[in-house]
């Protein structure tokens, strides 16, 4: 598997556990959201450069498989890479770890459409270049 080479660092919401602190599960998916951007703006000029194109890249299927609980105001590491670039769509894997400890694991596949008529889009060819550039750094910020 090949290493991930972008994180982005959150803190555990009091808003994202339940009553006993433990982090509920819907909040992993955000923290993946906030990661995917967070590399697209490090990587590729942003979602928003997307956006302006008139693609959006709506999330058709997403995963978690949950390791290790995390806690109320705990340190997090998401990292994010982006891999199976395909016509009209690409694959998000991502990983949660604390302290060197991995929580969870996950991915989500994107779709790439047209904003008005939300029917395929090609991958724009600066995306696709951005994308494997930032796959091939070798390097973890």
């Amino acid at each position: 598997m090949p290493p991930f080479h972008f994180f982005t660092e959150i803190t555990v919401r009091f808003a994202e556990t339940d009553a006993g602190g433990i982090a509920h599960h819907s909040a992993y998916l955000i923290w993946f959201e906030v990661a995917r951007v967070a590399y697209l703006a490090e990587y590729a000029g942003g979602y928003q450069k997307l956006r302006e194109q008139g693609i959006e890249s709506p999330v058709v299927e997403a995963s978690v498989r949950y390791l290790s609980p995390a806690r109320f105001d705990e340190k997090l590491r998401v990292y994010v890479r982006i891999s199976d670039l395909r016509g009209a769509r690409f694959r998000c894997q991502y990983m949660v770890e604390r302290d060197g400890e991995r929580l969870a694991e996950g991915s989500s596949l994107h779709a790439l459409v047209d904003s008005r008529t939300f029917r395929p889009a090609r991958m724009p060819a600066w995306l696709n270049e951005a994308i494997k550039q930032a796959e091939s750094k070798g390097r973890t910020r």
